[in-house]
Order: C-alpha cells, then structure tokens, then sequence
C-alpha cells in the first residue's frame, strides 16, 4: 500500500473512532481499539490510563440525546513502520440543552499500529488547547 492511501486510510480509522465516540458506540470503538489502550487525557488527571475499562464508564454513563460532532482539522500524519502516529485539532460541536450552540477544541495525538493485518488504535494524547 502506498504512503498516499495509508495517510487516508488512518485518517478515515480515526474519524471512524471520533463518530463512535460521538454517537456512543461502544462495539464501534472496541472494535478500533486495541484491549492495552493507553493515554493521558484531561479526564484521566495527568495520569497514564492503561486499559479499556476507563473509557467503556463514559460510554455506559452517557447522557440520551444532544447533538455531537467532532471534525479533523490540520491532520499530520506520520508512519513509522508498522505505526502511525496522527496529530491534529479535534473541533467539537454540541447544543446545550437550552439550544445554544457550543463549539470547542483540543489537541489529539493517536498512534494507530498493524496488529495481526489489521489496524488498531494503542495510544492517544489530548489536550485542551
């Protein structure tokens, strides 16, 4: 595969990941995700979160209804070997239940690696920008 189509096809896992993630779906993000995931996430508190268990209480506890998309922005994308790391800036779009519309940012970096031919997502880093 060429450099071109693996740059697309990480980018299309990774909004793949994000509309799961929007949408509440957990089959869909484990079915991304390898079972070791690790991160530093605002929600994690500066410490290193090894696992799925961490994520899977935000899916369980999500909130019915409100509207939620994400969109890539200013994607980077780096392959090394059998990894990929993607940087970009993450655009969040929600309504408050009052009807307002919200819209905020942070930084994510995702690191994407061939597991057994297929591509699973190991790390992720975001940050509120």
């Amino acid at each position: 595969m060429d450099d071109a189509a693996v740059d697309n096809e990480i980018l299309e896992l990774s909004r793949q990941l994000l509309d799961s993630i929007d949408q509440g779906d957990w089959q869909t993000y484990t079915s991304l995700c390898a079972p070791t995931l690790s991160c530093f996430e605002p929600e994690a508190c500066g410490s290193l979160v090894e696992g799925m268990p961490f994520h899977e209480t935000y899916f369980i506890n999500r909130s019915e209804g409100g509207f939620r998309r994400s969109t890539i922005s200013l994607p980077h994308v780096r392959r090394m070997g059998d990894s990929v790391v993607v940087a970009y800036t993450r655009l969040l779009q929600t309504v408050s239940p009052e009807g307002e519309h919200i819209s905020t940012s942070c930084n994510e970096t995702r690191v994407w690696t061939r597991i057994e031919g297929q591509w699973q997502h190991v790390h992720f880093h975001r940050s509120a920008i």
